[in-house]
């Protein structure tokens, strides 16, 4: 007989168990060291990296790309909001796994009955898909612009990537940090590069992080602003992060919990700082490579690619482009697996296989992308990518309003219940959400 997730003893990961290993399994997994210190701090150094992830999405990419390439610097500023608003949920994300002992997943199982819990469960799940579909294309693309290899043979290549995480599992939770981390230095390095190549308006880059009434009135911005909101601020974020920071062996006194979560916290907040960087130069570079030299329409990966060598006058510049692209569907691929599983675990305690899970997740995502790359070409794939991205921002709310509730209850948190003011500002930040989603699903009809 299966036994509870909230009862499953702590278990280092080892190899022979890698085919059957569960979140819950590693669990309290890493040792921290007991005397305070830079030792102890880097012990929760790695979790915030793994969140950070999602504003490296391919999926981000097309909406930056369509954002700069269309009006320059000024959605940098809903880059940076949508900064604050990750770092402001992931932290309660991590005040929930720590100060509960349960993730986002569990604690909707535990507090709402059946049918809610299965409807919460299904749009997760839509929304890891609607994840997934974006590392299919965006791998797909990377794989064409560095190789040569046709899209639509790229699309079924990316459905081996199960080995990867199988191997990474095998290893151990703390590898999968590793090579999360390397990745995104590779990301770093390679926007860096490219930002000093375009060289751009720094003073028009200052004055995009000032939020403009525009985005607001104008249709078509307000629908990129939403795909930004959304590849930021995923929904399956959430989820993972309340998981995995468990894995660390944190104590159980109230004051352990206190210092965890603080230390947590901090691991997320430097993460997605770094991460808004990363963020903001792909915006940068279609802005000062694009929209400033009049090529306003670039929404396809690989025509942004192809323009990049003339406008910017290196032939290197189109290369590092398709490096930091395929970086990122490799680190995707990883963070939408683990997902997956604190989901599926999590809402209704079922546990396949990693294998199992991450092929199942892949082919819902490979049949729609290789479906629209047969029969629209790359164009086809750059309107799915933003689609996609939008998808998640109308069911971020049912991800945030949970998150809330839980990390403001005291019958849920007991002392380690969230400050009023954090509160406050996470309510705001819902209802922010759901209004521009409203506003989105408004023009969508009425025009």
């Amino acid at each position: 007989m299966k036994r509870s997730l909230d009862d499953t003893p702590a278990a280092v990961l080892t190899p022979h168990r890698a085919e059957s290993v569960s979140l819950a399994e590693v669990h309290r997994s890493i040792p921290v060291p007991s005397r305070p210190g830079l030792r102890r701090f880097l012990a929760f150094f790695g979790p915030g990296y793994l969140v950070a992830v999602g504003y490296m999405d391919p999926g981000n990419w097309a909406t930056s790309l369509a954002g700069g390439s269309q009006f320059g610097y000024t959605l940098l500023s809903v880059a940076l909001l949508s900064n604050m608003m990750a770092i402001l949920l992931q932290s309660l994300c991590a005040r929930l796994g720590i100060g509960s002992g349960r993730d986002l997943a569990q604690a909707c199982r535990h507090a709402f009955p059946g049918p809610v819990r299965w409807v919460l469960w299904l749009l997760a799940e839509a929304a890891i898909c609607a994840t997934d579909l974006a590392e299919v294309i965006g791998t797909a693309i990377g794989i064409n612009l560095l190789f040569g290899i046709p899209i639509e043979i790229g699309v079924l290549i990316t459905a081996i990537d199960v080995f990867l995480v199988l191997w990474l599992q095998k290893l151990g939770f703390r590898w999968v940090e590793a090579l999360i981390i390397t990745l995104l230095g590779v990301i770093a390095a390679c926007f860096a590069a490219q930002i000093a190549l375009a060289d751009p308006d720094w003073g028009g880059v200052v004055l995009g992080f000032v939020p403009s009434t525009e985005i607001v009135r104008n249709p078509a911005m307000l629908y990129i602003a939403l795909g930004i909101i959304g590849a930021t601020v995923m929904p399956h974020n959430l989820y993972l992060h309340s998981a995995i920071v468990q894995t660390r062996e944190i104590g159980h006194t109230i004051p352990e919990k206190r210092e965890a979560i603080a230390l947590a916290t901090w691991d997320s907040t430097i993460a997605l700082m770094l991460a808004l960087l990363i963020n903001a130069s792909i915006l940068i570079l279609a802005a000062a490579g694009f929209h400033a030299h009049g090529q306003t329409e670039v929404v396809e990966l690989g025509h942004a690619h192809t323009l990049l060598a003339p406008l910017l006058g290196s032939a290197l510049a189109p290369t590092l482009f398709a490096i930091a692209l395929l970086c990122c569907g490799l680190n995707s691929t990883v963070t939408a697996t683990l997902a997956g599983q604190a989901v599926m675990e999590g809402f209704i305690q079922m546990r396949l296989k990693p294998w199992m899970r991450r092929l199942v997740t892949r082919a819902i995502a490979i049949v729609p992308a290789a479906g629209v790359t047969i029969a629209y070409g790359e164009s086809g794939t750059a309107h799915l990518l933003i689609l996609s991205q939008v998808i998640l921002s109308l069911q971020l709310p049912f991800a945030v309003v949970p998150l809330v509730m839980f990390t403001a209850s005291r019958r849920h948190m007991g002392p380690l219940i969230a400050p009023y003011w954090v509160t406050a500002l996470a309510t705001l930040t819902a209802l922010l959400i759901i209004g521009l989603n409203v506003k989105l699903v408004w023009d969508v009809f009425a025009g």
